[in-house]
């Protein structure tokens, strides 16, 4: 049994990983700024994690044998932990994402097409930190989504005493209503209305992960994996935009239609034209098993079907 931290965890498959925790046993505490209540069993501390001064107050004398951050964004943020559980945890795993490897974003080392992205890839041992970027800008955020996780990890790679671990997660999909993000929503809806699909004029594929293995890989990370560094979290096989679309129009009785972008035009979700899909070799060699995409995609698209046909409460 372990006690474990988890910052967020209010929300998708950071709830599942909250209710994982709890069904194997382990002490779960909970930080959050209340939006919602964790389950019963679970301890509960309210608090920005933006707050140091309110976070390491609320902390008080806790101490855990390893935290879950579920929601680092910033350097700053990944530098406020690295002081509040300093003398805290022994281990921190923090949820990053497949966007670290978006040649887009970021000056990284090309890797030739169809050829898994491994986690050197981006190494947050040598990545550069600014803390002096306007992190806390909203707009500036979600514009330097990467980047931030970049630095992020960065900062708890090099700056810390506990073992730290990074999980990059590939493109989430599954849950139903559940899902926040409304990306495959999008196809369900446009597809079921018989609007276009905006899209590259020729689309690479990518990785997925299920919302639940992801907490699976999540708790194994935390509580029974020892490794450290980055870890590259996706489901095996490839998918592009227009399999996708085909698998939900196959399944809605509909015919994709499609649109191809202009130049600098904004693209539908999941839509590529550059290579960054994840190797998943590390996390094998340590263990862990994932599954196909193929078997579980065909799934996750009928309950977001299912989700979108049903009426408002």
């Amino acid at each position: 049994m372990h006690s474990v931290c988890v910052i967020g965890g209010s929300r998708y498959f950071g709830k599942l990983l909250v209710q994982r925790l709890r069904v194997a046993g382990h002490r779960v505490t909970v930080i959050n700024r209340g939006s919602s209540s964790p389950p019963d069993g679970v301890e509960h501390l309210v608090v920005d994690r933006d707050d140091e001064d309110a976070l390491t107050t609320a902390l008080a004398s806790r101490t855990f044998d390893v935290v879950v951050d579920q929601v680092c964004y910033t350097p700053v943020q990944a530098e406020i932990a690295v002081r509040a559980f300093q003398d805290r945890t022994r281990r921190y795993v923090m949820t990053s994402t497949i966007e670290v490897y978006d040649p887009s974003t970021a000056a990284l080392p090309a890797v030739p097409h169809g050829t898994p992205v491994p986690e050197e890839t981006v190494d947050p041992a040598s990545w550069r930190v600014d803390t002096d970027l306007p992190w806390h800008d909203d707009d500036y955020l979600e514009a330097h989504y990467a980047e931030g996780k970049r630095q992020a990890e960065a900062v708890l790679t090099r700056h810390s005493d506990f073992a730290f671990a990074s999980v990059r997660s590939a493109h989430v999909l599954g849950g139903g209503a559940q899902d926040f993000t409304g990306r495959l929503a999008h196809y369900v809806e446009r597809i079921a209305q018989g609007k276009p699909l905006a899209v590259h004029p020729t689309v690479l594929p990518t990785v997925f992960v299920r919302d639940g293995e992801l907490a699976d890989l999540l708790l194994w990370a935390a509580t029974a994996c020892d490794a450290t560094g980055p870890l590259n979290a996706c489901s095996d096989g490839l998918v592009d935009v227009r399999e996708l679309a085909g698998l939900i129009a196959g399944q809605a009785g509909r015919e994709p239609v499609y649109r191809v972008a202009a130049p600098g035009e904004a693209v539908s979700p999941f839509s590529f034209d550059r290579h960054y899909a994840m190797s998943n070799a590390r996390a094998k060699r340590l263990g862990f098993v994932f599954s196909r995409t193929a078997d579980w995609l065909p799934g996750v698209v009928a309950e977001a079907l299912a989700a979108t046909a049903a009426p408002a409460l």
